[in-house]
């Protein structure tokens, strides 16, 4: 197995990188789940730190903007809901998209993670913006709560 030193595997991840951020532009709908699992993969999986961000969307969808709000530690990172909301509001979002990695490389979401997203889904309804998952990125899989059943 090629390591990441390996030049030819770092021009393809970077190519890789590069196609999938194409498709996540701002004012571009989502082509699908699948594609935004693979860009925030790319994104954070290889993170030696947690980080917590929001991919921020219109009423159709489309991408206004995708922000690391909060950066942590090896095993957590503070995460604050009137940040999320306030960003969420000057950027006149309709809907979000949370994400987050786990450097300990187990994609399983944690009860703190489900509990900071009910709290973040409660704040950003007070203010009608709705939550349309929750994905928790390493590198070799990532997990959605909406696929889970957990939003």
């Amino acid at each position: 197995m090629a390591s990441l030193n390996d030049p030819e595997k770092q021009s393809l991840l970077e190519l890789a990188f590069a196609i999938l951020q194409d498709l996540h532009q701002p004012g571009l709908e989502l082509p699908s789940p699948n594609h935004t699992r693979d860009y925030l993969r790319m994104l954070l999986a290889e993170r030696k730190a947690e980080v917590f961000g929001c991919v921020y969307l219109d009423n159709r969808h489309r991408v206004i903007e995708a922000a690391e709000l909060f950066q942590g530690t090896i095993d957590g990172a503070s995460v604050y809901p009137r940040v999320v909301v306030q960003q969420a509001l000057t950027l006149n979002a309709a809907a979000v998209m949370f994400f987050h990695n786990h450097p300990s490389g187990v994609a399983e979401p944690s009860h703190a993670d489900e509990a900071i997203t009910r709290r973040l889904k409660e704040a950003l309804a007070l203010v009608d913006i709705r939550v349309l998952d929750h994905f928790v990125v390493t590198v070799g899989e990532s997990v959605s709560f909406a696929e889970r059943g957990l939003l």
